[in-house]
């Protein structure tokens, strides 16, 4: 029997990517240094989240979330999983493409176009 966590509500589970305990400048920080969001991987959406048009969140979209009202999910032994209010979710990581960008910025270059004087 498989067993799986569906968070209910207005909420997200997310799988906590490990901690670097060395900065890229190399620099090693010590266990109490506590940042104050950390990043994951959405591992499930509730209903309310996937059905809200607000939320543009998806499965496997790596976030940005405040752990403030974070869950753990004693499920793993490693206790990686988190159950995330959506109202913690602070960004989430998307790439873009070249198209994409300049598609965009020709928009906005035209949604501006004889209003500045």
């Amino acid at each position: 029997m498989n067993e799986f966590v569906e968070p209910l509500g207005p909420r997200i589970l997310i799988r906590k990517d490990e901690s670097r305990q060395t900065t890229r400048g190399g620099i090693v920080l010590p266990d109490q240094a506590e940042i104050p969001t950390i990043t994951g991987r959405v591992v499930e959406i509730s209903l309310e989240v996937a059905n809200d048009d607000e939320f543009p969140v998806r499965k496997y979209d790596k976030v940005l979330f405040h752990p403030k009202h974070a869950i753990p999910v004693d499920f793993e032994s490693d206790n990686l999983l988190y159950v995330v209010p959506i109202d913690d979710l602070v960004a989430v990581f998307r790439k873009s493409t070249a198209n994409a960008a300049s598609e965009l910025d020709d928009d906005v270059s035209a949604e501006f176009d004889g209003e500045i004087e």
